[in-house]
């Protein structure tokens, strides 16, 4: 396997956590990974609330349009955007979210942080990111990580909180290719106990801190709040 369309949605903590996998992977072989969208804000919009193409500017949904500006230039340079305000939220809880903090990111990956404003003032960055959300929903897809492999075959996951590394990475890249062999296998589940509950609030402790919103899960709230904070 080649290459991989990888949806993603930067405020998914779990997205992110696959994304550091799948560039290990890529390091390690000949992937070539696409970067695809995929709203979160979207796909859980709550009935009456305004789309987040309807708002001046929408959290995921803004930089996601910054990041179709950019993949028209070069996918490499979406590449980048990824990582450093995937990296920024996740890893070093700041808010890529704000303007000005995405404007002085998109200048530390040496872009002009003019790039914003001009992605924002074009309502067909809006269509870029349409499409590609559009893609995962008309495939049955809701959530983010979603890869779509060669034959436009989908697959949700793998869900992460401790990507593996080295030979350990390719390993489980052989395991989730492997399920395409299978393609009435729908789902495989761990389930998630106190102890694996406690890690991932650990985990995404940054994150916890740096959003600005409350964390959805297929119309569900799942807000987790951080240990000893005012959550």
């Amino acid at each position: 396997m080649s290459t991989v369309d990888f949806h993603f949605d930067p405020m998914c903590p779990f997205a992110y956590r696959t994304s550091l996998w799948i560039r290990e992977v890529r390091d390690r072989t000949d992937l070539t990974v696409n970067w695809r969208f995929f709203s979160l804000e979207e796909i859980n919009r709550a009935d009456g609330k305004k789309h987040p193409w309807e708002r001046e500017w929408s959290y995921g949904w803004s930089l996601m349009r910054i990041g179709a500006a950019l993949r028209r230039i070069d996918m490499a340079l979406l590449d980048a955007w990824y990582e450093r305000i995937g990296r920024g939220l996740h890893a070093d809880g700041e808010k890529p979210h704000q303007p000005e903090t995405a404007r002085r990111m998109l200048a530390e990956i040496g872009v002009d942080p003019r790039v914003l404003d001009e992605a924002i003032a074009d309502p067909t960055t809006h269509d870029d990111v349409r499409a590609d959300h559009r893609r995962v929903v008309d495939a049955g897809g809701f959530g983010v990580p979603t890869l779509f492999f060669p034959g436009d075959r989908p697959l949700f996951g793998p869900v992460l909180v401790d990507p593996p590394e080295g030979a350990f990475a390719v390993r489980l890249w052989e395991l989730v290719t492997g399920l395409l062999e299978f393609p009435t296998v729908y789902e495989i589940q761990r389930p998630k106990g106190a102890a694996d509950s406690q890690l991932i609030r650990d985990s995404f402790r940054p994150y916890l801190a740096a959003r600005d919103w409350v964390s959805v899960d297929r119309g569900k709230v799942v807000d987790v709040p951080i240990p000893g904070s005012a959550d």
